[in-house]
């Protein structure tokens, strides 16, 4: 390492209750997305939350439940872009504030609506040159590179990656050391349902397609579906494990891509250690900031773009409310609708919502003449493409909402298609 990069570290290595030091009253610090969190930093913010007046922490989907969450700490508050299963309780208590946006406008909102006086990241430690990599993340947090000033936990334990992830020592007012693992998701628990709606999906996805996939057990399960196709690309917001399948099968090279040929391009990865470990050094994986990979425009780039994401409930309109049961929040809009819009935009391109026709005990249909009150649309029925449930695929794109709501009505449980089509009657659809 140059003496010169070597004594910039130097001088910039702090222990993490140094970053009080960096906050101001009334500050608004910028937290990294899930294994982003530098979870020591954000110890030390809590420990010393006496000494801070009127500070809020702005984060998308935190792994880790903390007490200032639920509002134990009167001048630390969490301001959410996207709700974690740690965040349903604090929000329905009133104790975290939730900004409702679409994934990539999140740069472009946190720099209009904050001041953005500080970036929080998880890192890997500093390579020769002085640079530190976001590791498994950019989203937000990359696009904050050389706007605002950063104060970075260097982890032993985070992968060192590649693309337009990476913050120069120079761009840092302070970092610190820590060695822990980062979390790993659960399993998602597969029924026959989802591997029914995999197969409908993945019948329709051709050799050479570029694939973005949500998070879930039916995504993971179309993945799964897809290790004897050949020339697959990676377009996506989300990499998630089962992309790592498809590499090793030979399925996914992407040397069909119009756009970073050969490279997979996304802006997060969240799954198991065995996605960490391949992520890591690998050059064919570029981490993006997501104004970037969530981008309707660049996402339309791509030949035969395939975005596959879940939802919770679809109306006859082709609604879907994918963030909300009903009034009571869930997570957030994420990139669904950016997905959904950007794969039309493609040539030969395809969006596909999907969804179970039922709730678990089949009470209930998600497939439905209105959304219920107060359901926040999280795709909206102009850019809806493909709705897919156990019992087929409805093709929503440029047909009347007449024959959109016939077509809805054929995938639902038989159970309620008499009812639904009554509704649909009664509404003057049908």
């Amino acid at each position: 390492m140059p003496a010169e990069i070597s004594a910039a570290l130097d001088a910039k290595r702090r222990p993490p209750e140094a970053v009080l030091d960096h906050v101001e009253p009334g500050a608004d610090l910028i937290v990294g997305l899930a294994n982003g969190e530098p979870a020591t930093i954000v110890d030390a913010l809590e420990a010393g939350a006496s000494d801070l007046e009127d500070v809020r922490i702005h984060q998308m989907f935190p792994l880790r439940e903390r007490s200032y969450m639920h509002g134990e700490l009167e001048d630390l508050r969490h301001v959410s872009w996207f709700l974690s299963p740690v965040l349903r309780e604090p929000f329905h208590k009133g104790t975290c504030a939730l900004v409702p946006n679409h994934f990539s406008e999140v740069p472009h909102l946190m720099r209009s609506s904050t001041k953005r006086s500080l970036v929080l990241a998880a890192v890997s430690p500093p390579d020769r040159h002085g640079y530190f990599s976001l590791g498994t993340h950019a989203e937000y947090v990359a696009a904050m590179i050389g706007e605002a000033p950063f104060f970075l936990e260097a982890n032993a334990q985070m992968p060192r990656t590649f693309g337009e992830n990476q913050v120069h020592v120079s761009e840092v007012v302070g970092w610190c050391e820590a060695d822990y693992p980062l979390v790993a998701l659960p399993d998602h628990p597969t029924d026959d349902r989802d591997r029914r709606i995999a197969e409908l999906v993945a019948e329709r996805i051709p050799d050479g397609a570029t694939l973005q996939a949500g998070v879930g057990s039916i995504p993971n399960e179309v993945l799964g579906l897809l290790r004897d196709h050949r020339e697959l690309g990676v377009h996506t917001e989300l990499f998630a494990d089962g992309f790592v399948d498809l590499v090793e099968s030979g399925a996914l090279t992407g040397t069909r891509k119009r756009t970073h040929r050969s490279k997979i391009i996304t802006t997060s990865a969240l799954g198991k250690d065995r996605l960490f470990e391949f992520v890591g050094d690998n050059p064919g994986v570029e981490f993006w900031p997501v104004d970037y990979t969530n981008d309707p425009r660049n996402i339309g780039r791509e030949d035969n773009m395939r975005a596959i994401n879940a939802t919770l409930e679809v109306d006859f309109l082709g609604q879907c409310a994918s963030e909300s049961l009903g009034s009571v929040y869930w997570s957030s809009s994420g990139g669904q609708p950016d997905f959904a819009r950007g794969a039309l935009f493609a040539e030969n391109g395809a969006s596909f919502i999907v969804l179970h026709s039922t709730t678990s005990d089949e009470s209930t249909s998600r497939i439905v003449a209105h959304l219920h009150p107060g359901a926040a649309v999280t795709s909206h029925k102009n850019v809806v493409d493909h709705v897919v449930t156990e019992y087929g695929v409805a093709e929503l794109r440029g047909r009347p909402i007449g024959e959109r709501t016939r077509k809805l009505i054929d995938i639902a449980h038989p159970e309620f298609r008499d009812q639904l089509e009554r509704e649909g009657r009664e509404l003057g659809f049908i």
